[in-house]
């Protein structure tokens, strides 16, 4: 419970010297006393970051619709909204009573179907517990959001739906729980250090990514017969550089947010760390881009951001400023590497394999590093890394965490996604995939302008389908562009 027990003393009247409150104010018998407006405050504080947490799948929406082709946007659109939504749900009614409910090593036991004045870990459920919950749901809706970018331009729609019940209800609340509520990863050492979610959240998602990807295989086209693979160029650039802004944007809610409140004004250090370890993200990837080929590849530029993210989120409750930036240099360099060594035997559009999953292993790994001691005690997980011990034990514990995060999450998305392939089906069928998902699965384009004629769509005749069958039409379609496949109208 050490997540739910930190808001709590949070809010608890920390930090009294941080309001500067007139003390005629405070006097008064029908105001707020202070401990009062210290816990409002903790509470705003989480709600904002929370609200920039949510943003973020604003973020996935753009990077993945950017790196997919023009006959694929839409769908990217539908999955995120849908996904979110059915994440919401589920974790109102299991989820977070699972990740949160208690403080056995397995999972939580109560809290189901979160309401009011209900009973959560012997606690009673208030306002601030709602929320905690509201801001802990934003993690695993962006954890979510990551297992899909590998499985883009293939996969039915509702593979989606089918998995997202599963993932919300007991995939993530079970690795939230062994790290930050009193399970599994707080009994191993002093306890599994991973401040806001390098394993959590970005390994817990990659490693679910994986499991979709080994059983959905390439997209058509993606290999040659030489077995080499081949680029299939995503339609926009400027869609994945907002996509990225934007996540970083809310990286520091994602981060600064995970303090739960404003005690010590912690969370403007969190911020700072999250910031420099992104930059160095990019210069990593940007020149590690350059060296192997000599030119600067936007997609890797921006994959190194989001890789330095990932890995100074474990970190970035546990290190000193100076440490940031190496994290995030090297996990920009490293993101370069692993998306060239991925692509040569696995299709992943978007590079969350390694963006999310080896910079999270890399992320949580660094704490048995560079934790300092200060940070150590202050959190009150674990023992310093060891720059600062001399001891490789805190490193131990990390390796552990991260090895137990990825058998338990691949063995159950696998497993998941086999039940799904042997019933409803995992793939589209080749002539879906080749006419693009936009039309074959949601029975509309993204740009209908691309594919349907100007004629036809300017005077009324193109309409979109009705029960995924699109209308008729008299008029012929324009011929298709090199590379691209026949209007379906």
């Amino acid at each position: 419970m050490r997540s739910y027990r930190l808001l709590r003393r949070a809010l608890g009247g920390a930090v009294l010297a941080t309001l500067a409150l007139p003390a005629a104010a405070l006097a008064q018998d029908d105001g707020p006393n202070l401990e009062q407006i210290v816990g409002q405050v903790d509470v705003l504080w989480i709600l904002v970051a929370g609200a920039l947490v949510m943003f973020m799948q604003a973020g996935f929406a753009f990077l993945e619709i950017g790196f997919s082709r023009g006959k694929n946007v839409g769908m990217g659109v539908a999955k995120i909204v849908v996904n979110f939504s059915i994440g919401s749900i589920v974790w109102w009614a299991c989820g977070f009573a699972f990740a949160f409910g208690g403080a056995g090593w397995l999972l939580g036991d109560s809290g189901f179907f979160f309401s009011t004045g209900s009973s959560l870990a012997g606690e009673e459920i208030v306002g601030e517990t709602a929320a905690f919950m509201f801001f802990q749901f934003m993690f695993c809706a962006v954890s979510l959001a990551i297992v899909w970018g590998t499985t883009l331009e293939r996969i039915k729609f509702v593979a989606y739906v089918i998995f997202a019940i599963v993932f919300a209800a007991i995939i993530y609340p079970l690795i939230a729980h062994w790290a930050w509520s009193g399970g599994l990863f707080t009994r191993i050492g002093g306890g599994v250090q991973d401040f806001a979610g390098s394993t959590v959240v970005h390994l817990t998602g990659a490693t679910a990514a994986l499991g979709a990807l080994l059983l959905l295989g390439p997209r058509r086209g993606k290999y040659g017969p030489d077995g080499k693979p081949r680029a299939i160029p995503g339609h926009s650039m400027p869609l994945v550089g907002l996509g990225i802004l934007i996540l970083w944007l809310g990286w520091f809610g994602f981060n600064g947010g995970s303090t739960l409140g404003t005690a010590d004004n912690r969370f403007a250090e969190v911020i700072l760390v999250t910031q420099l370890g992104a930059a160095a993200g990019v210069i990593g990837a940007s020149a590690m881009i350059w060296f192997k080929t000599k030119a600067l590849d936007v997609g890797m530029s921006g994959n190194g951001a989001i890789a330095g993210l990932v890995a100074i989120t474990a970190p970035s409750g546990y290190v000193e400023f100076w440490a940031a930036p190496i994290i995030g240099l090297v996990a920009g360099v490293l993101v370069v590497v692993a998306v060239l060594a991925i692509e040569k035997r696995l299709d992943d559009p978007v590079g969350a394999l390694a963006a999310h999953g080896l910079a999270g292993v890399w992320g949580t790994l660094a704490c048995g590093l560079f934790t300092s001691t200060r940070l150590a005690e202050y959190n009150g997980i674990g023992d310093p890394g060891l720059f600062y011990s001399g001891s490789f034990e805190q490193l131990g514990v990390q390796a552990a965490g991260v090895g137990i995060t990825f058998v338990t999450v691949l063995t159950l998305s696998l497993l998941a996604f086999s039940l799904i392939k042997a019933t409803v089906g995992l793939r589209v069928s080749a002539e879906a995939e080749d006419a693009g998902l936009d039309i074959s699965e949601h029975g509309m384009y993204g740009y209908p302008e691309q594919f349907i004629p100007q004629p036809e769509y300017s005077i009324g005749l193109y309409q979109p389908s009705v029960a995924g069958t699109p209308l008729a039409s008299s008029s012929p379609a324009r011929a298709p562009a090199v590379g691209e496949p026949a209007a379906q109208t």
